[in-house]
């Protein structure tokens, strides 16, 4: 085992300071290669391991990221807690950039991402209607205040293709959906997250209004660099702050039995090969 949390940093958080004794961790999954490497070392005086999301210097679309692989690396390394970190834009005026919004609901634009380990033999049906860890979210709504980051706890994201953002028209369906924060990664980390048994929640970090805002035009690239260097600021140290509260004792969540009931399948007919690439997952269960 190397570490219990793991952090994800979304654009503009590539690297996560203050580790002390950090080292390079490559990994190779059933599922492919990670993101890029993980940094795995101390924070706070706990063992933590960090993935960039889209790769050190931002090499891989969201529509084109291993998931999978990502979570699956995770789980190898003994990650029993993950903290996301994403940009996103605002679908509400409330939510103002520079904001940090912790949402517990999200929705599903994207088309054919993989965001399941099953199949091949074997099926599973995890439960998601809260598809993140409210324990977690909680704590790091409590951690945004003692670092002093204007955030909110609740809403909803929802998960869009990319790698180019809204339309009006789509940005304004969203709003009138009563849609909170918009992004293009986070759905398919937490229904991996359920089905690897890792409590999972994100810090949505806001960098600017969708193009519903009638201010939109008047934003630049600039404006939004500069937010999302802020945003990376004011992340690290919630994350620490969020280190420091996280308990290292046994999860009571109901993320840590989340394959309990969900495995369907005959235990008899599941391939051979298929029970390998999944041992990791499901071999508590399977016996």
């Amino acid at each position: 085992m190397e570490a219990k949390i793991g952090i994800v940093g979304g654009s503009g958080l590539y690297s996560m300071p203050g580790f002390t004794g950090q080292r390079e961790v490559r990994l190779e999954t059933p599922f492919g290669d990670p993101s890029d490497a993980y940094i795995v070392g101390d924070l706070e005086d706990k063992p933590v391991a960090f993935l960039a999301r889209h790769g050190r210097g931002h090499r891989i679309s969201p529509s084109d990221l291993n998931f999978r692989a990502n979570i699956h690396g995770f789980k190898q390394l003994g990650v029993e807690w993950i903290i996301s970190l994403s940009a996103v834009g605002s679908l509400k005026e409330e939510h103002k950039p520079l904001d940090f919004v912790i949402p517990d609901q999200f929705v599903d634009r994207t088309m054919g991402r993989k965001s399941t380990f099953f199949g091949e033999g074997l099926v599973a049906h995890v439960s998601f209607g809260d598809p993140i860890c409210g324990k977690l979210a909680n704590l790091l709504k409590e951690a945004c205040t003692e670092a002093g980051v204007p955030a909110k706890l609740g809403g909803t994201y929802i998960c869009m293709e990319g790698p180019a953002f809204s339309t009006k028209a789509e940005s304004n369906l969203y709003r009138s959906w009563g849609m909170d924060v918009i992004g293009m990664t986070n759905l398919q980390e937490a229904k991996l997250a359920r089905e690897a048994e890792i409590c999972y929640s994100t810090i949505a970090m806001v960098t600017d209004y969708d193009c519903w805002h009638p201010d939109h035009d008047a934003v630049t690239v600039a404006d939004i660099i500069r937010n999302l260097t802020h945003n990376a600021e004011n992340a690290q140290k919630v994350v620490r702050a969020a280190v420091r509260l996280l308990g290292m004792g046994e999860r009571s969540c109901p993320c840590s039995r989340a394959l309990e009931y969900a495995l369907i399948t005959d235990r008899s007919t599941i391939p051979d090969v298929t029970r390998k690439k999944l041992e990791l997952i499901v071999g508590k269960y399977l016996g």
